[in-house]
């Protein structure tokens, strides 16, 4: 939890208390369902929860955004950021049904009344649109704008001042993912934000519709 001060102070007392009870809610859910790998339990506030902020560090997510987290997992980026935009509205959605589990699971302990989930494939969500979608390293760059494309609303109908386009979370080389998939991205080093080792190599992603 500590790290996780060091780079942002500007909490609620609530906030405070749900960004705390993570550690506890994540042992306890890991127990029965894996979802995070054991060595990195330990480095959950480093590894998963300031990795996901490091969205919040560089995008506005004015209130009334809608937000898409593709392929959440147990709940990564989503969850952070949910806590961190009280009043901003996430959609979780994973092809994994026992991981939505845990999503549902946090999300409800942690009372988080901006947080939607479903378990399934992006191709799959219809009738809805999101200003904006999220994704943590869970595929190929062209097959994540792909998805998101078809999912994200006009800048016209986006609360005014959101960003809108798909950001995502990466790392190493992303020459030839970003050549393949036929965007151009704007990359910012999550190193430059957060000069922890673990960041070294770390990128957020950004392509805008």
């Amino acid at each position: 939890m500590d790290i996780i001060l060091k780079y942002f102070s500007d909490f609620t007392p609530l906030q405070l208390q749900q960004l705390a009870a993570l550690d506890g809610l994540y042992r306890e859910w890991n127990e029965k369902i894996n979802v995070i790998s054991r060595k990195d339990i330990d480095s959950l506030y480093e590894k998963h929860v300031l990795h996901s902020l490091s969205i919040a560090a560089t995008t506005d997510l004015p209130p009334g955004t809608r937000v898409l987290d593709l392929g959440t997992g147990g709940g990564f980026p989503g969850i952070p950021l949910a806590i961190f935009f009280p009043e901003v509205q996430f959609h979780l959605a994973d092809s994994i049904g026992k991981k939505i589990k845990v999503v549902e699971g946090i999300a409800s302990a942690l009372q988080l009344t901006n947080v939607t989930y479903a378990h399934t494939r992006a191709e799959e969500i219809k009738n809805r649109k999101f200003d904006v979608v999220v994704s943590r390293a869970v595929a190929p760059l062209k097959d994540l704008w792909r998805w998101s494309k078809p999912l994200l609303q006009k800048s016209s109908h986006r609360p005014a001042g959101a960003a809108g386009g798909l950001i995502c979370l990466k790392g190493g080389d992303l020459a030839q993912e970003i050549s393949e998939s036929g965007c151009r991205p704007a990359l910012v080093d999550i190193y430059k934000l957060f000069p922890e080792e673990y960041f070294k190599e770390k990128y957020i992603v950004v392509v805008k519709n």
